[in-house]
């Protein structure tokens, strides 16, 4: 297994098997899916907002228990919150503003991985923020989890 492969996506960080077999074809292109030149080739759903810096758009593969899930990609390749300008920072907070007030929401969650995956468990390296409002209308309806760090039994070889 040449790890080089998984360089801009962690498998071990999947959660579906579909997004799996999606990952494992990135790896194979050595692609990063959320820089610009590559997320149009992945991601099939229509970006919701744009920004100067980033780019809005819902979750391919939305955690369970969610009425929204949107992600915030940085247009530009990045890892990590230091390499964030100021404007950048502000833009996204203007953004998921503007996706609050759009969707009608009254509460959720905004939450942000960064750099290594196997803490972060982040299935793309490449910064990214969630967007998450819970389906608390569902009859069974149980809270969304958020997951940090990667389990260490559910790694695997590919």
């Amino acid at each position: 297994s040449d790890s080089s492969l998984l360089q801009f996506v962690d498998l071990d960080n999947a959660r579906v098997e579909e997004q799996r077999i999606e990952m494992q074809k990135i790896a194979e292109e050595g692609h990063c899916p959320f820089c610009p030149e590559n997320l149009r080739l992945y991601h099939k759903i229509p970006n919701e907002l744009t920004g100067q810096f980033w780019i809005i758009t819902k979750n391919q593969w939305p955690y369970e228990n969610t009425k929204f899930q949107y992600l915030a990609i940085l247009k530009r390749h990045a890892e990590m919150i230091s390499e964030l300008t100021t404007e950048e920072g502000a833009e996204l907070i203007e953004l998921l503003g503007k996706l609050e007030k759009k969707l009608g929401v009254k509460g959720g969650a905004f939450a942000m991985r960064f750099g290594a995956t196997e803490l972060s468990a982040a299935s793309v390296r490449h910064i990214h923020a969630q967007f998450i409002v819970p389906d608390i209308e569902k009859v069974d309806f149980k809270p969304v989890r958020f997951k940090i760090g990667k389990d260490k039994q559910k790694k695997q070889s590919y």
